[in-house]
């Protein structure tokens, strides 16, 4: 088990919140992407965790799937699922990179606060494109840890990712990520910062071209 999976696996716990138990950021994110969904949708819920914003989408789409590397987060989210007693949701402790993720199966892909954690974000905006159908869609959120603002708690977390005690982070500012998106052969259709303060959280929408 690599060290980022057994970080994930302690941390599964704290994102086992209850029912409802958004921050407003959470809250924003999930409002604002309902509204790029529809009742036949399938949709790739990629980096899941706990699968609690998952669980919200379920019942306006045909399906969601939901996948994490982090078997302790998927357990958590299967768990809640059955609780809930939502049928048309999935999880799978997986990677984007698996075989059993056929191209052009997905409507929509989500990728909430997962892009800064991987180690080649263009990679994975690659795979996402290939995975949707034509047109289909990416909903993202992203801290962006490189803009000026932000670059005391962008160095901050570096400095403890280098001696691993937390991941690694990516410190992206808004110019490169959008660069990695529409790189990535998208469009990007909206973008909203929805956090305050020091951190730039990037909420972006993208179509596939």
């Amino acid at each position: 088990m690599s060290k980022p999976e057994k970080f994930w696996d302690r941390m599964a716990g704290s994102f086992d919140k209850p029912d409802g138990s958004f921050s407003p950021v959470e809250l924003k994110t999930i409002e604002s992407t309902k509204k790029y969904l529809r009742p036949d949708d399938v949709v790739l819920d990629y980096g899941c965790a706990a699968g609690t914003i998952t669980c919200e989408f379920a019942a306006g789409v045909q399906k969601v799937h939901g996948i994490d590397f982090s078997a302790k987060m998927i357990e958590i989210a299967r768990r809640k699922a059955v609780e809930r007693g939502i049928e048309n949701v999935s999880f799978t402790q997986s990677t984007l990179f698996d075989e059993r993720l056929t191209n052009e199966s997905y409507d929509v892909i989500l990728a909430f606060s997962i892009l800064h954690l991987l180690t080649d974000p263009r990679q994975a905006i690659e795979r996402i494109n290939d995975l949707l159908k034509p047109g289909g869609l990416m909903a993202s959120v992203t801290v962006c840890l490189g803009e000026k603002r932000s670059r005391f708690v962008g160095s901050t977390i570096s400095l403890l990712g280098g001696i691993g005690i937390l991941p690694s982070v990516k410190s992206f500012t808004t110019a490169e990520l959008r660069e990695s998106i529409t790189g990535g052969k998208f469009e990007i259709i909206e973008a909203e910062n929805l956090l305050e303060g020091p951190s730039t959280g990037c909420f972006i929408v993208a179509r596939k071209v």
